[in-house]
């Protein structure tokens, strides 16, 4: 099984480019983010007729994740726990049954922070706690869970192009970083650095400055998995290649097949 996560910038502005990623390469689930559109504005006419379900959970103009999937999901959920007066559409989980159980697929996309020291950044850190305490209540329930999305994190110094440029970034604060380890040490590992060691690797090019041309990028897109999701893990890719179609979106999808049976 092959579990992809992608911000894709505006999925009404790309679809072309969704469309034909999705008939490349296949995924049988797809976790998106900023998909910026309202639920009934998303293009899904489009990917069903690819055969995929659509579970969104939309916000006009900006944010939004959404969830596609070969396989109908038994159970979905929207929203973070843990602040019922935050009304951003950042979060949302999918529960599908495969041989042997269930698995967990959550698409999130976490707050950017900048900049550092308004109410922005602290509104990044308290949705960190947020998703460690719900990610310790589901690791409860001993299943595979994959926690898959933009975390506006830039977790090691070998994943940016630059540290300096980076220092004074709410992405590469140390709180940012601690918040990110405290998931780590709740027993997740990152699915991309279980499985190579190379460097550098990035998933996000801006658009500014040639910064794709010259490789200035960095690695914020993460799968996080629990111990019952990294004992299936075969092997990962970023499709660094999409971000050279026509009107791409600003990151790439990154993909980690597992030895899931439906």
């Amino acid at each position: 099984m092959k579990i992809a996560t992608w911000n894709i910038n505006g999925v009404r502005a790309r679809i072309d480019v969704l469309v034909a990623w999705l008939k490349e390469s296949q995924p049988d689930i797809v976790c998106l983010q900023e998909i910026k559109t309202v639920d009934e504005g998303f293009p899904r006419l489009e990917i069903e007729a690819l055969g995929y379900h659509v579970e969104t959970h939309g916000q006009k103009g900006f944010n939004g994740v959404a969830i596609l999937s070969k396989i109908r999901p038994d159970e979905i959920n929207r929203g973070l726990p843990g602040d019922d007066a935050d009304d951003q559409s950042r979060f949302i989980e999918g529960v599908f049954s495969v041989n042997g159980g269930a698995i967990r697929v959550c698409s999130l996309y976490l707050p950017n922070g900048n900049p550092i020291g308004t109410e922005k950044f602290l509104y990044k850190l308290s949705w960190m706690d947020r998703l460690s305490a719900f990610a310790e209540s589901r690791l409860a329930l001993e299943e595979p869970l994959i926690l898959a999305g933009d975390y506006n994190v830039i977790a090691e110094p070998h994943d940016c192009w630059d540290v300096k440029v980076w220092q004074n970034d709410a992405l590469f604060q140390p709180q940012t970083r601690q918040a990110f380890r405290r998931l780590e040490n709740l027993g997740f590992t990152d699915a991309v650095r279980a499985t190579t060691d190379a460097a550098p690797l990035y998933t996000f090019w801006d658009y500014q400055a040639g910064c794709w041309q010259k490789n200035f990028g960095i690695r914020i897109d993460h799968l996080m998995l629990s111990p019952e999701a990294t004992d299936r893990l075969v092997s990962t890719d970023i499709e660094k290649h999409v971000r050279a179609w026509e009107k791409p979106s600003d990151h790439v999808p990154v993909a980690a097949r597992f030895n899931f049976a439906v």
